[in-house]
């Protein structure tokens, strides 16, 4: 799917327009009228004689983002993203890789447009879940998915089924219209097919009379196939806003109403909160008729397209009210479809994704957050525009993941998502690291995972059947927890795991290594967790004193590694000291290099790390 489809403004140019300068007149020209492939080869032909004009490179990355082609896109943004420091284009340059399965990369790229947007909800969930993948790739699978026979060779999309089976969406395989500049297709029409009873699919015919020289669709049905809402151009009201410097006209996407006459549509009527300066585009109808939901850039919203609704009584219609930050985000939001039970799915560029537009969906009379619906729904590409008819089980979508807009179809299987969450059973905190593996009632490992900073592991897991969760990591006891069979949905399984008490020796008291980061001296979470062990120790042994001693290994010059551990070994004793041990039961010292364990010349990996330790020993008991 390309992006134009969310946020293109149409356009018919009236004469020349101004330029960026007399070089790139001409390409700007065919920018500002939204005829990217042609922009781009313009821009293409005078790049190599500008090699350090940022200006350029930047018109020739948004020209290939628009229209999808991440790979020239991916090309233009990593020059881009080497000669500023611009959040937004970190963002865009992320979701290019993302979207060619380059997510190692991709990472890097969000985590620089977080570095200069933290307020940002986008960089907020991502920092939140950095290990967001493999989550989406552990939860259970909702639906399977068969390639629908009303796709073309062209854009397809939107499509939405009625009660009465009957099938409405998006084409441009109309050749015998003009094409779109922006991606020298035909303009769209909106089409019907019949869904059979056996699954299939009849012949799409047009639907003439809501069809305009115009592009049209996608539509959203009432459940009775009697009522219909769609998008069409603001040039067919004549209403479209002059640019007199550029001497263009620009049009957008305005909402219509339309009714059956037997088996024609009539009585076709634009909106009344249709706006020149703003688009209303992808509606989706509740299942009593008295909600429409829609998508908009209109001004107030929280990005660039938000969602929205608005109430419906016959032709009266209520103020569109922003669904807010639940579903809206800093990025686009758009192709909202609401079930019978108040189920809205809707497509987000911003959310942990697995790149381009991914299907998410949030149960609105619930406080919940969306659920981004998983595999094999969701690809690295475009996926959108999902419409899910409950009672007759069947769901439509489309997707660009083979090269164009094709449709799909989707039908619901039981599946659960198994959230566990690890806790201390101590101190009630969670714990990061365990490894949790899923048994089936046949004793076979159907799954492992291991929990994130949260304590989560997520699991996808079949309905009616009975699960065991295994936990295990170094420094507690082996834990286990179950699961009952399930109607589907989500399932929280928490499980506590006992830490494991230190060995308190005559002369000292042992812990699992104490890991500091590469010359650093502050405490990391493990650490901390293996030190709330010792203060544990001294407050069962209230006159316990200890004396902590950091050691290096051999690598490094003699005096950093003595500072280096000295730093360590202080570190470790305030970390007790904050812990309410008084001050006078602990003290610490470096030691660098002077006592090693292993007395080695060539030591191997394994010698070096049993030097590189703390010791606790015991000063009085």
């Amino acid at each position: 799917m390309k992006k134009i489809f969310f946020t293109l403004s149409f356009v018919i140019a009236s004469g020349l327009i101004s330029a960026q300068n007399n070089k790139t007149k001409a390409a700007d020209k065919l920018f500002d009228r939204y005829e990217y492939v042609e922009a781009a080869e313009a821009y293409l032909k005078i790049v190599d004689e500008n090699d350090d004009d940022l200006y350029i490179e930047s018109q020739l990355a948004e020209c290939y983002y628009n229209v999808f082609n991440t790979s020239e896109a991916v090309k233009w943004y990593g020059k881009i993203a080497e000669q500023k420091n611009d959040a937004e284009t970190y963002y865009r340059y992320a979701q290019m890789l993302k979207a060619q399965g380059n997510y190692t990369e991709s990472d890097k790229q969000m985590n620089k447009f977080a570095a200069l947007a933290p307020k940002d909800q986008r960089a907020i969930e991502f920092k939140s879940n950095p290990n967001y993948l493999q989550d989406l790739k552990n939860q259970s699978k909702l639906f399977e998915i068969t390639p629908a026979t009303i796709s073309s060779d062209k854009s397809d999309f939107g499509a939405v089924m009625s009660n009465t089976n009957e099938v409405y969406f998006s084409s441009a395989r109309n050749g015998s219209r003009k094409n779109a500049s922006f991606n020298e297709e035909p303009f769209l029409d909106v089409y019907k097919a019949i869904y059979n009873e056996d699954g299939t699919l009849s012949e799409p015919t047009l639907v003439s009379e809501i069809n305009t020289k115009w592009h049209d669709g996608p539509v959203a049905i009432s459940a009775d196939g009697n009522t219909m809402f769609f998008g069409s151009e603001s040039f067919n009201e004549s209403e479209f806003v002059k640019d007199k410097d550029k001497r263009l006209k620009y049009g957008k996407i305005y909402l219509y109403k339309a009714t059956k006459n037997g088996d024609k549509w009539s009585n076709i009527k634009p909106l009344p909160f249709n706006n020149e300066a703003y688009s209303l585009r992808n509606p989706a109808l509740s299942a009593d008729g008295k909600t429409l939901y829609f998508s908009s850039d209109m001004p107030g919203g929280i990005g660039g397209e938000d969602i929205y609704k608005v109430s419906v009584d016959g032709d009266t219609y209520g103020t569109p009210e922003n669904l807010g930050n639940k579903v809206n985000t800093e990025g686009d939001e758009s192709f909202p479809f609401i079930t019978n039970k108040d189920v809205l799915y809707f497509a987000s560029n911003a959310r942990e994704g697995f790149g381009g537009f991914d299907i998410f969906k949030i149960d609105l009379a619930k406080d919940n957050e969306p659920l981004n619906v998983g595999e094999p729904v969701n690809t690295e590409k475009d996926d959108f525009s999902f419409a899910f008819n409950t009672d007759k089980k069947v769901a439509f979508f489309s997707s660009n993941r083979a090269g164009v807009d094709n449709i799909y179809m989707a039908t619901p299987i039981c599946g659960v998502n198994g959230l566990v969450l690890v806790k201390n059973s101590k101190t009630g905190t969670v714990i990061e690291g365990v490894l949790v593996s899923v048994l089936d009632d046949q004793n076979n490992v159907v799954s492992t995972n291991t929990t994130n900073d949260q304590g989560n592991a997520k699991f996808g897991l079949a309905c009616e059947k009975d699960y065991n969760f295994n936990a295990s990591r170094s420094g507690f006891e082996n834990a286990v927890a179950s699961m009952s069979k399930s109607e589907g949905g989500e399932e929280i399984i928490e499980i506590l795991m006992d830490p494991i008490k230190p060995i308190i020796t005559e002369t000292e008291v042992i812990l699992n290594p104490i890991f500091f980061e590469f010359n650093r001296s502050n405490i990391t979470k493990q650490g901390a967790e293996e030190l709330d062990r010792l203060v544990d120790v001294m407050n069962e042994h209230p006159e316990m004193v200890i004396f902590a001693k950091s050691h290096t290994d051999s690598r490094g010059g003699d005096k950093y590694n003595l500072n280096l551990s000295d730093r360590r070994a202080k570190a470790t004793v305030q970390y007790i000291i904050s812990k309410g041990i008084d001050k006078e039961r602990i003290s610490g010292q470096g030691f660098g290099e002077t006592e090693p364990k292993v007395d080695c010349k060539k030591c191997t990996e394994e010698e070096h790390a049993q030097n590189r330790r703390s010791e606790f020993l015991i000063v009085k008991k």
